[in-house]
């Protein structure tokens, strides 16, 4: 198994225990004391597909969300950047979409958020993505005191992680082969920063496919064009697709014929 991506808002937790019978119990809400104790001091990892959520839902553009709510030390997974949420300066640091009614961002908060107190550890075997899911059990969450009982199938659908999961499968799948040390092209300088565009920055992505040659270099078909144009999940597939090619020599883009004749042109005279 060559690459392990942990989904948990809380890792070294004091307590991570499996999943014994396949169920358990578990339900948060301001009946129960603890009600929003989980949201501080948290090292959460935000993937694409989070940032893609917080910022619409917050109607900002990426780069003013990345500015205003994620860490300034970059961190990073296998070599590869990726972002976390910034805490508060208050002293228990709490998360900046907490209120005191709950979360202020509840239906877009991050995919770790949603799958709290369920861990999951993805990875890829070979092309086959394996998950195992296990409980984060922390002494001041009260929550697992409640009289409803889940399978982790349940949990998932109850709170909303169909998208998240398949569109983390996609980030994670162009990521397994740098992981794994088996990336076509090394990803430093350059490619580092267009990884982190594409990735995290999809309104600076955005501006860079209509306003930049890369429509009139590469062969992107009418009904992609008009997906990418209308949706901006749709435009974070494309912008995965566009890593692949530009960053780890995939072939998931194909330049014009009539570029490539240029270019074979331009090569002759020389």
């Amino acid at each position: 198994m060559d690459h392990t991506f942990c989904t948990s808002p809380h890792p070294g937790s004091e307590c991570v225990a499996p999943l014994t019978g396949g169920t358990f119990r578990f339900a948060c809400h301001p009946g129960v004391s603890c009600f929003t104790n989980c949201c501080a001091d948290l090292s959460l990892i935000l993937t694409p597909y989070d940032v893609l959520r917080l910022k619409t839902a917050m109607g900002i553009p990426s780069g003013q969300f990345l500015e205003r709510h994620t860490g300034d030390d970059m961190r990073y997974n296998s070599g590869l950047p990726v972002v976390s949420l910034k805490m508060g300066d208050d002293p228990k640091q709490k998360c900046p979409f907490l209120s005191p009614a709950g979360c202020s961002v509840y239906a877009d908060r991050p995919g770790a958020c949603r799958l709290y107190p369920v861990g999951r550890a993805a990875r890829y075997a070979g092309r086959t993505l394996q998950e195992e899911y296990f409980l984060v059990k922390e002494s001041h969450c009260l929550g697992f005191g409640e009289a409803q009982e889940w399978t982790v199938q349940e949990w998932l659908a109850d709170q909303g992680l169909e998208a998240y999961d398949a569109m983390n499968a996609l980030w994670m799948g162009i990521n397994r082969d740098v992981a794994s040390g088996q990336s076509l092209s090394p990803v430093t300088g350059d490619k580092l920063k267009m990884y982190f565009m594409a990735c995290y920055n999809l309104d600076q992505f955005q501006r860079f496919v209509f306003e930049s040659r890369l429509l009139q270099m590469f062969r992107i078909d009418n009904d992609t064009l008009t997906r990418i144009r209308a949706s901006q999940m749709e435009l974070l597939r494309f912008a995965f697709a566009w890593v692949e090619f530009s960053v780890f020599g995939k072939k998931t883009m194909q330049v014009k014929p009539s570029v490539l004749k240029a270019q074979e042109r331009a090569q002759g005279r020389r």
